[in-house]
């Protein structure tokens, strides 16, 4: 057994899932009833299943988008903040615009997308006019991004919720219309597969075929890989590096936008509507190498866990606790790579 095969893997893994078993131990819990609450909060009956992919959507764009930014070289880390921007500019277009009927959920969708694509591509163009590094600068504008949506649900003239009466207003904005809530796809007794799924999943299709078997994956591969030789083979690595950045930051605010109009949350733009999306879709993007359709089993493992973990309560486990078993499963899957790049000293 190579310290590099699938095999080395699986024992990294399994450690992983030891020490945290070890740790719910020594928290004071139960691991075998931790499990079951885990697997009867995310799979366990159909409101559960509903609840877990739920989840998977947002994930799973975010992780998309991080797929295209990482394979381009041009490392995006701000997708929590993306995904903020995508929520206040979805809430900014649900609640101001006139749209008729479920044409608005098309409006604030886009409107999300189209406003946090813009908000990454401005670390490519800092990146381009004054060389600041593309990994800090996106890092440090989901810091302006919190405060400019704690500005916007504070701030009565921009989107902060109605007075009424003499009742003081709640840092949120008013809820979405009806016609700008996602629906389920289908009727399925007792099963909620929400549209938002649908979307996700045609989107990693779209992403992995466009990466494999386009002009623009090509060279978007070939810019990560090898700059130099990119340039010489006359591919502009920054303008590559900027649209995939703006397709990242796009796939961050779609997912904003989506939590925003989801069953996941009160239809109402709030400071915390992120629940770091965009730090998970990040680690999952980790996990699958950059491989779009991989992202998919990693993003629904996620989503089990986010699901399941608000039943770990009931057993006595912290809650964060799920937060570290996410944590040392990515560097379970991640350690192996970073072991096979260490360079060898004679």
């Amino acid at each position: 057994m190579t310290r590099t095969g699938p095999w080395w893997t699986a024992a990294i893994v399994a450690a992983a899932l030891v020490l945290s078993g070890l740790l719910i131990a020594v928290t004071g819990g139960s691991p075998a009833a931790a499990l079951r609450a885990l697997v009867q909060g995310s799979v366990g009956d159909a409101t559960a299943i509903s609840q877990t992919l739920l989840y998977a959507a947002p994930l799973l764009l975010v992780a998309v988008g991080a797929c295209c930014s990482a394979r381009s070289g041009a490392f995006n880390i701000g997708q929590e903040g993306q995904v903020l921007v995508g929520a206040l500019a979805g809430a900014a277009a649900g609640l101001r615009l006139a749209v008729p009927g479920p044409a608005l959920l098309l409006v604030v969708l886009l409107a999300g997308a189209l406003a946090a694509g813009a908000w990454a591509w401005l670390s490519a163009l800092m990146n381009r006019l004054r060389g600041v590094d593309i990994a800090v600068s996106t890092l440090l504008m989901t810091f302006l991004a919190q405060q400019a949506v704690a500005f916007a649900v504070t701030t009565p003239w921009l989107l902060q919720e109605s007075r009424w009466g003499a009742g003081a207003a709640l840092p949120q904005s008013n809820k979405l219309p009806s016609g700008a809530l996602l629906g389920s796809a289908g009727d399925h007794p007792g099963l909620q597969l929400n549209l938002g799924l649908v979307v996700a999943l045609v989107v990693a299709l779209l992403v992995a075929v466009a990466l494999a078997r386009t002009r623009w994956g090509f060279r978007l591969t070939m810019a990560g890989l090898n700059p130099v030789a990119a340039r010489h083979a006359g591919i502009s690595v920054a303008a590559v590096g900027g649209s995939a950045l703006a397709v990242s930051g796009a796939l961050a605010g779609l997912a904003g936008a989506m939590l925003l109009a989801s069953p996941l949350s009160t239809n109402r733009l709030q400071p915390d509507i992120s629940i770091n999306i965009g730090w998970d879709g990040l680690l999952i993007a980790l996990i699958a190498r950059n491989q779009p359709l991989l992202t998919i089993p990693v993003a629904g493992l996620f989503a089990v866990l986010r699901a399941g973990g608000g039943f770990l309560a009931a057993t006595g486990v912290p809650p964060y606790l799920v937060d570290v078993v996410k944590a040392l499963l990515t560097l379970a899957f991640v350690a192996p790579a970073v072991i096979r790049r260490r360079p060898v000293i004679a």
